[in-house]
């Protein structure tokens, strides 16, 4: 009883370490993110390629207002996983960060830069009394001077550059798929194959078009691209991954 009571003097306030060195709060805040579905992110020599998995808890929501990624900037991508409402304000704050960029330098920020600005303000939340982590993580995307670049944010604010990442919920199996099938020399389509067969590995069922976001940055046009329903299925069809009539009866 004794033990209990001790960590949980500790786990209370964000600003107190325990006594073998950890910050319960910001543990917790990662166990939100695994409790959030799947986003992918696979780095390309021709781009970056971001996938998520959006599929809806019930048959009445409309899939248009679950969103995974959003645009930070016209070459850079974000998705998350975790609180969405958490997410919101981090992406709203990386789209403040990028339009200060321009407007003071005159030139899109670079994604490195970017990501190391959203972490500092990821950070300051677990070191302030009264205020609580951030319960999500961000796959960062894009295209600086033609370098295609990926970042994954941790709640404790730190940034980490990936050539392939899952965050979310699975995302040990989600891993290894990619471990296994990723190469540094694979096209921007053959990226976007891989990102959607990473998430098909953990469901018995297929994947409907749109229960899953799909966007690309690529470093020919730098450009973020969000792909529509159409697109998505024919990748899906193309890997023998969509989801049959069957199967979504089943599902609902």
């Amino acid at each position: 009883m004794q033990g209990q009571a001790q960590q949980q003097a500790y786990d209370r306030g964000i600003t107190i370490f325990s006594p073998d060195g950890r910050l319960y709060q910001v543990e917790y805040a990662r166990e939100a993110v695994k409790r959030g579905t799947a986003s992918i992110g696979v780095r390309t020599p021709e781009g970056v390629v971001l996938a998520a998995d959006k599929r809806s808890r019930s048959p009445l929501m409309e899939p248009t207002s679950v969103e995974k990624i959003h645009k930070a900037d016209d070459h850079i991508g974000i998705a998350s996983a975790g609180h969405v409402a958490d997410a919101r304000q981090l992406i709203d704050f990386a789209r403040r960060q990028s339009q200060v960029n321009r407007l003071r330098y005159g030139e899109p920020i670079g994604i490195e830069t970017l990501t190391k600005e959203v972490t500092d303000h990821i950070q300051q939340y677990t070191q302030v009394g009264g205020a609580r982590p951030f319960g999500v993580a961000l796959l960062i995307g894009g295209v600086e001077n033609g370098t295609p670049r990926l970042y994954e944010t941790d709640p404790s604010g730190t940034p980490y550059e990936w050539k392939a990442v899952s965050i979310g919920a699975d995302r040990g199996d989600h891993q290894e798929h990619l471990e296994e099938n990723f190469r540094d020399d694979l096209s921007l389509d053959e990226g976007i194959e891989l990102a959607l067969e990473a998430i098909a590995s953990t469901s018995d069922e297929g994947t409907a078009p749109d229960g899953v976001d799909v966007a690309t940055v690529s470093a020919e046009f730098e450009r973020f691209v969000e792909l529509s329903n159409d697109e998505i299925e024919s990748y899906l069809e193309a890997n023998d991954l969509l989801a049959t009539e069957d199967d979504e009866q089943t599902e609902e």
